[in-house]
């Protein structure tokens, strides 16, 4: 079957992670203002679909366009781009509480 055409795709990170495989992410694009010709950073959050439950805060994700999940949900989270740095940090302070006792 041929393929009805090409989907978007975005690249951004994970804000929110409180709801069972779905999380939250933030995509920023660069804006030109029409008046002073100045580029703006502009952030949309997307609410996406991630079937394996792995992403986590921090974390910079590729999703895709897809047909609608739920009321909100039209993304689904291809792969993971970079881990965060939350889980760096919560292991780091997990070493430090180790060597003190």
């Amino acid at each position: 079957m041929k393929e009805r055409g090409t989907r978007k795709k975005l690249i951004g990170a994970v804000i929110g992670h409180r709801t069972d495989k779905t999380p939250v992410v933030s995509v920023s694009r660069l804006k030109r203002h029409g008046a002073y010709l100045k580029y703006l950073t502009t952030r949309k959050n997307y609410v996406a679909h991630d079937p394996k439950n792995l992403c986590q805060v921090g974390d910079k994700v590729r999703m895709v366009e897809s047909r609608p999940i739920s009321k909100t949900k039209r993304w689904q989270v291809l792969d993971i781009l970079e881990k965060g740095r939350a889980e760096m940090v919560v292991a780091e302070a997990g070493e430090g509480l180790e060597s003190q006792s």
